[in-house]
């Protein structure tokens, strides 16, 4: 048997196609069916690595998560991982092939048409629905040719597509019209339902304007979602998290907001206990005097380490630490953190790089990126963080540099390094462990001469099968389910 699609696409990017889709994979799991998410282009810095050491887009992991299933690179075959404004890393089922311009990318990517098939196919052959996540907007003409991400894998699913705008924004019927105008007939008879998502506010004051768009589009209305506040992890940088720059919390976590920041989602767990504030910091007078500054992870570490530098971010990040701030580095930011971070093969671009200084480490970067997921516990550290000594934590790496010791210290580097009141580590999600998130909080706690007693980490786990919950609650009460049902069921019969 094979799966019948239903396609979530969106009127620009940010419209919440990720999350309508997550939505739709937890309802229609919730009903008993086997349901899987795909997008068969994805572009964002946020990855992750799946059990069997591949990576995807983490608005997949998502969606398999809303799904109750494991994520699989299958389910998006292609990411692409910006490096700079006109380049990005390509990966195609779960591996990096290289890096490539804009224009490269566009006149290469019809040869990537079989992965895509070959994924989708496997996905359809194992599930009874898969819900297909769009990127930006169908109507980007400049873009329509050998679109594979679209309207073209509509068509290559034979999917019927939802079309969500985002009133949020405002213009949200200029947003629907405009694309459906900018369409082709066929393309247009493939739309079977509207959405008008992130409402705010009386629904019967929107009435007449959805009369509106019905009488001019001849397309049913499936739904109108309100805006509902959720935790769920993020795609990319137009996150509303990295926006939060101040913090009225017993405790405050500033964390460096390097441009071409990525897995930002390591610290939602910290942000989720009470009486804890992350806030993000682009320019050195608003680092003010933080509890704890935490160097996330970045697509490119010599790039983000010289804006770090140029930018003065790392004069003020050096006086705190100086006086007695701990600071913590994931990934890229770790690597920040060593003596010198060197690109022999030109991973990044070439050179080497003197580091911020504050650990004895030399990151070497190497061709083949090192990815897996890996758990343990912490060796024993000092400073103003030993309370994390021994705590155990799970996550994944997901790197090109090899990092080894400056000071003569034998042996490898262990998964989290502490030097001082400075740390550093490969492994994304280490916070997300219950007991890694309390001891690093208690640490701040403790430090602010607060009872650490009562710090309360959440369950991760519990915390976003909740979240996913709420979100399907959310859609079922404001989505037409059974127009939904009927769009899958007829998918493009006559057409």
């Amino acid at each position: 048997m094979t799966a019948k699609p239903i396609m979530v696409q969106g009127t620009m990017s940010g419209a919440g196609k990720s999350l309508l889709a997550a939505g739709l994979c937890r309802i229609f799991a919730q009903d008993g069916y086997r349901v899987a998410p795909f997008k068969s282009q994805n572009m964002a810095l946020n990855s992750s690595i799946t059990a069997e050491g591949a990576e995807m887009g983490r608005a997949q992991v998502v969606q398999a998560e809303a799904a109750g299933i494991p994520p699989e690179a299958a389910m998006n075959p292609i990411l692409l991982k910006p490096t700079n404004d006109t380049g990005s890393q390509v990966i195609v089922n779960g591996r990096a092939i290289g890096t490539m311009s804009a224009r490269d990318y566009f006149a290469y990517k019809h040869n990537l048409v079989p992965d895509i098939m070959k994924a989708y196919d496997d996905l359809a052959s194992r599930f009874d629905i898969i819900v297909i996540e769009g990127a930006g907007s169908p109507a980007e003409v400049n873009l329509k040719d050998d679109d594979i991400v679209n309207m073209g894998m509509a068509r290559m699913a034979k999917s019927p597509v939802l079309l969500a705008g985002d009133i949020d924004r405002g213009g949200v019927f200029a947003q629907l019209l405009g694309t459906l105008m900018l369409l082709e007939d066929d393309e247009r008879a493939m739309v079977k339902g509207l959405v008008v998502n992130k409402f705010r506010g009386d629904k019967t004051i929107l009435d007449p304007g959805l009369d509106i768009l019905r009488e001019r589009s001849g397309i049913p209305i499936a739904g109108v979602v309100p805006y509902t506040l959720l935790d769920i992890d993020d795609e990319d940088s137009m996150s509303d998290r990295l926006s939060v720059r101040g913090t009225k919390e017993l405790v405050d976590i500033a964390v460096i907001r390097l441009p071409k920041v990525s897995n930002f989602t390591d610290f939602i767990a910290l942000d989720a206990i009470d009486g804890v504030g992350v806030r993000y910091v682009q320019r050195p007078g608003d680092l003010g005097e933080p509890d704890l500054i935490v160097l996330p992870g970045t697509k490119n570490t010599i790039a983000d380490l010289k804006w770090l530098r140029e930018s003065g971010v790392e004069t003020v990040l050096l006086k705190r630490a100086a006086a007695g701030t701990p600071v913590f580095g994931i990934c890229g930011g770790y690597q920040m953190l060593g003596q010198e971070v060197s690109d022999p093969h030109g991973v990044e671009g070439g050179g080497t790089v003197r580091g911020v200084g504050l650990l004895p480490l030399r990151t070497v970067f190497e061709p083949e990126k090192h990815q897996v997921r890996t758990e343990g516990a912490v060796d024993p550290l000092e400073g103003a963080l030993s309370g994390l000594s021994g705590a155990r934590f799970e996550g994944y790496e997901i790197h090109m540099g090899e990092t080894t010791w400056t000071d003569g210290t034998e042996g490898d580097v262990p998964l989290v390094v502490g030097a001082g009141n400075v740390y550093g580590s490969y492994v994304h999600g280490i916070f997300d462990t219950k007991e890694c998130a309390s001891a690093l909080a208690g640490a701040l706690f403790e430090a602010k001469g607060l009872d650490a007693a009562d710090v309360q980490a959440v369950d991760m786990k519990a915390y976003k099968e909740e979240q996913y919950d709420k979100l399907a609650q959310a859609m079922r009460e404001n989505m037409d389910m059974d127009l939904i049902y009927r769009i899958v069921e007829e998918g493009l019969a006559g057409q």
